[in-house]
């Protein structure tokens, strides 16, 4: 029984010593990365363990409109990285943009009100949100958030289509206040989860 006792123990301070060894890199990031755009935690579970870990958030201005760039990136060189940026695009136009990036497996949808997000494959999505920059000199109606993985994974499947909607929306929810568009807005904690959504082909209905 001591015996036994003993090698549990010891099970788990071997199991203790990894987590901190291989992956304290992204432990060691701020809480909320890319300036409190999202959650660490997202990150911690789509990218594998790594001695280190980098972070950028960066608001970008511009005549148009904006751009709101976030990466967290291990020394391996697994990335999770998004570009929030206002866009003419409407609901319709934005489907037949994304869509056909989908392949064979096809995009799910989910939304809450008129905010929209598309899981195009495990390792890429999109979110619309309508927004109007406070500075443009053309015509901006929404923004718009392309995120995907580089390079290997922890997670896959299903788990990692939902971490990489759920870095979207965040990312979506930080631009939109942070780039200040006009319109007050209330975003919900989050997007449904995908298992309630919709899955949709090429051309949407």
């Amino acid at each position: 029984m001591r015996t036994t006792a003993i090698g549990l123990a010891l099970a788990i301070a071997v199991a203790f010593g990894y987590v901190e060894t291989f992956t304290k890199g992204i432990d060691r990031l701020p809480e909320r990365p890319c300036a409190g755009a999202v959650d660490r935690d997202l990150a911690a579970r789509a990218l594998p363990s790594a001695r280190t870990a980098e972070e950028r958030g960066r608001l970008e201005q511009g005549l148009h409109g904006f751009t709101f760039r976030c990466h967290v990136r291990t020394s391996d060189d697994s990335s999770l990285v998004g570009d929030a940026e206002t866009s003419d695009a409407d609901v319709r136009s934005w489907h037949r943009h994304f869509l056909p990036k989908s392949g064979e497996e096809g995009a799910i949808e989910v939304s809450s009100g008129d905010v929209r997000g598309l899981s195009l494959a495990p390792d890429s999505a999109t979110v619309f949100v309508p927004c109007a920059p406070p500075r443009s000199e053309l015509p901006a109606h929404a923004l718009v958030v392309d995120a995907t993985t580089i390079g290997t994974t922890r997670a896959q499947g299903d788990e990692l289509r939902q971490i990489v909607v759920d870095f979207a929306y965040q990312l979506a929810r930080h631009a939109y206040r942070v780039g200040e568009c006009q319109a007050p807005r209330s975003f919900p904690d989050s997007l449904p989860r995908l298992s309630e959504g919709r899955v949709m082909g090429e051309s949407p209905n």
